[in-house]
């Protein structure tokens, strides 16, 4: 049995996740994803992981998954480390690759750093924050130094964000030429001496 599915039993068990979920990474390879495996994205004890607390990351990369989806939960565990340069990262929901600028994703993100988890942004589209989290919600949430589980929910124009439960942003979005499908990617950003790290994702479907 893999690491992806005793992780996904036991989390099944602790009541943090369905039943009716599905792994969206196995633990030992990118079946399923893609991006640059070659020189950004490593797994490391189970967890996919970028960055080197010594060599400041020259731009933003992201590691998506092949398929698209549109309504569901995303569940998944990050952590993040570094203190130098700006230390970020995010996950991609809804989102398309894009060529300009290279390496970059557009859509929305839920944002993970100091000063921005728990809200969300709109990458390389309106790049703005959409939703900000309440600074003294997350501050009680989320301990950046250890693992925390985020959970996305989106379904319709609706998304709801929670890290370890609590939630720091519900938001409905009125342009109605906005995409409500895409891709589901993790990033690691540019310009900060970081490594992020996320395991046992995974994901709910909704209907439509």
């Amino acid at each position: 049995m893999s690491k992806a599915r005793i992780a996904l039993i036991t989390l099944v068990a602790l009541g943090w996740v369905s039943a009716a979920e599905q792994p969206l990474f196995d633990g030992k390879s990118f079946a399923g994803w893609e991006g640059d495996t070659a020189k950004t994205w490593r797994i490391e004890d189970g967890a996919i992981v970028a960055g080197d607390l010594n060599v400041k990351f020259p731009r933003n990369e992201f590691l998506a998954t092949t398929k698209s989806y549109k309504n569901f939960v995303l569940r998944l565990e990050y952590k993040i480390e570094g203190t130098e340069g700006f230390v970020n990262s995010g996950v991609q929901i809804r989102s398309v690759r894009i060529d300009q600028p290279a390496h970059e994703m557009r859509g929305y993100q839920a944002d993970i750093g100091k000063d921005w988890s728990g809200s969300l942004y709109d990458e390389s589209r309106r790049n703005k924050v959409l939703a900000k989290a309440d600074p003294a919600v997350v501050a009680k949430a989320e301990n950046l130094s250890e693992w925390n589980r985020y959970e996305i929910r989106c379904e319709g124009p609706r998304i709801i964000l929670r890290i370890n439960g609590t939630q720091t942003v519900d938001y409905t979005e009125m342009d109605a030429t906005i995409p409500l499908d895409g891709h589901i990617a993790v990033q690691i950003h540019g310009d900060g001496k970081t490594i992020v790290r996320f395991r046992n994702l995974t994901i709910e479907q909704l209907p439509d």
